[in-house]
């Protein structure tokens, strides 16, 4: 009984509408690279301290003396969360005209009881200024992106279920008009809590959207095609999205108009509706065989292609409409001792992959340089690394790649806590190599995943791990926080929890040349690290290709 591909083999796997729709679901990604991110500029944090009622009849000397110098990173600045007691302050310049000659040490502290004023020379406004998120507030600040991530999570969870039930081509529209619409309305968020009720929305939409294009894309593109759409595809359009970022926010310093801005470019997206089709294999799994038929000719005229007078035959419409198998659960991924043991090394490396990843992106703000140019090669660096992922994926061991990169960016990240407080431009340029590398390792954690589960398990397996992530991605905005309070904090802990999910990763079993499992009794053994490079050497070298094997299962990096 020949399969759906097989059936539809006289498409070919590179024709014209193979790479034209690999281009649009490509492109439908681009404001996933923004859409969770806006957070690095939009909740910025401007240099504040308390603010002087002006109705005060004080000297500019005696004003300028109303704020507590303290000591931070090293330099003496003004404190951003106290002032002296206005009332001693009064009493003080009637007795003392020159404040030089009085002891402000003597004087007791407040908390800033009339609120802050923000410095405009990077913002004309972000969240934080808006509803004074600093002090004994600043903790909202990085709940505001776990909330967004939250978002993300519950998306994942019900993202695979409603393109099933629904179809690709529903999901992947009406998630893009959920996250563009609920991105114009947050410009009009009251208070804090109503804007991370809309983040929450907002990372619903944005994940689900980026999960109906892969699986769109692979059901439509050519087998033979489907790494580089997940890759050099999605991958790359994320990335153009991530740099797209910081060029806008340059140029609109208010958080309000940047959000309505970047909403505007989902409008844009509102004529692919006619240009993508729904997918066939989804279609038949339905019994719409005549909507499906339709968009396979369609494919073959746009490929130059004829195709034969009938397409299925009736035994073969029997077999595609599904057969009555056994049904498997999140259970039978801990049932054997062998799925237990993939499955708990498996778990962690993703949650650390998630906090190594958007640790990362979220301390932006904290390193040397321009916010926006930091930013931009941040963006930058995930197309090399893309493009990198897919030539590992062509022929290198998933095991020794994904441990040798998770290893380095860890390395990297670990050491800066090395570099001399005097050369902070070598820490950002560690801290981007860093990023470089556990960019390659997420984007080979998909792939690797897939291979290791088998066919009955393989979507609970990657969904799982996947699910692990986004427990880590909620956690992350508090690693990026931790840097102010001690700069190398974050890398510190970052670093060694990435070297740690290297050694983990060693522990895992090979599948580079070994055909993908179907049920659970076919699964790769973990044997220890002296069986599993041998097994992984004679793999290499007696096995056969599996380019056209390889899984890659991508969902939302930003």
């Amino acid at each position: 009984m020949r399969d759906y591909d097989e059936i539809t083999a006289f498409l070919g796997e590179r024709g014209p509408y193979h790479w034209f729709i690999f281009f649009l679901l490509s492109l439908s990604i681009f404001p996933n690279g923004f859409g969770g991110l806006t957070i690095l500029f939009v909740g910025d944090v401007p240099e504040h301290r308390c603010l002087i009622p002006g109705n005060l009849n004080l000297s500019e000397a005696w004003l300028n003396r109303t704020i507590p110098l303290v000591q931070e990173r090293d330099k003496l600045q003004y404190s951003k969360c106290s002032r002296y007691r206005l009332d001693v302050i009064m009493n003080l310049s009637a007795t003392f005209p020159d404040s030089d000659s009085f002891n402000m040490s003597e004087v007791e502290q407040e908390p800033c009881l009339d609120g802050w004023e923000y410095s405009k020379e990077q913002y004309i406004s972000t969240i934080v200024s808006e509803w004074d998120l600093v002090c004994d507030n600043d903790w909202k600040t990085p709940l505001s992106m776990s909330i967004y991530f939250v978002g993300v999570l519950v998306g994942s969870f019900f993202s695979g279920m409603l393109s099933d039930r629904f179809g690709r081509k529903k999901v992947l529209f009406g998630t893009m008009a959920i996250q563009t619409g609920f991105n114009m309305l947050q410009v009009f968020s009251p208070n804090w809590e109503i804007f991370c009720l809309f983040n929450f929305l907002i990372g619903i939409g944005n994940i689900s959207n980026y999960v109906a294009a892969f699986v769109l894309g692979s059901e439509l593109v050519g087998k033979s095609i489907r790494i580089a759409f997940s890759t050099m595809g999605i991958g790359i359009f994320y990335a153009l999205g991530y740099m797209f970022l910081p060029l806008v926010a340059y140029f609109i310093r208010s958080w309000k108009m940047l959000l309505f801005t970047l909403s505007l470019f989902g409008l844009l997206y509102i004529p692919l509706w006619w240009f993508i089709p729904e997918s066939p294999r989804w279609l038949l799994s339905k019994g719409r065989i005549q909507e499906a038929e339709a968009i396979i000719r369609l494919i073959a005229k746009k490929n130059g292609v004829t195709p034969p007078t009938v397409i299925f035959t009736e035994l073969e419409l029997e077999d595609l409409k599904g057969k009555n198998v056994k049904s498997f659960g999140i259970t039978d991924l801990i049932k054997t001792r062998n799925t237990r043991a993939i499955t708990v090394i498996n778990l962690p490396v993703w949650m650390i992959l998630a906090i190594g990843y958007y640790g990362l992106i979220l301390n932006t703000p904290n390193l040397h340089g321009d916010d926006y140019l930091n930013c931009f090669l941040f963006g930058a660096s995930e197309i090399p690394a893309y493009v990198a992922t897919w030539i590992f994926l062509q022929k290198l061991p998933r095991k020794f790649t994904l441990s040798g990169t998770l290893l380095f960016g860890g390395g990297v990240l670990f050491f800066i806590q090395l570099v001399p407080s005097n050369l902070p431009i070598l820490t950002t340029v560690l801290t981007l190599f860093g990023k470089f590398g556990i960019t390659i390792a997420f984007a080979i954690a998909y792939s690797y995943t897939a291979e290791l589960y088998p066919t009955v398990i393989r979507n609970t397996g990657v969904g799982m791990s996947s699910m692990a992530s986004r427990l880590g991605s909620i956690i992350s905005p508090y690693f990026s926080f931790l840097g102010v309070y001690h700069e190398f904090l974050p890398f510190i802990l970052m670093g060694g929890l990435t070297v740690f999910s290297a050694i983990l990763v060693l522990f895992l079993p090979e599948t580079i040349n070994i055909p993908l499992p179907d049920t659970i009794s076919q699964m790769q053994k973990i044997k220890g690290f002296k069986g599993t490079f041998s097994n992984c050497c004679y793999f290499q070298k007696n096995g056969t290709s599996r380019e056209n094997n390889t899984i890659v299962i991508k969902e939302e990096e930003f």
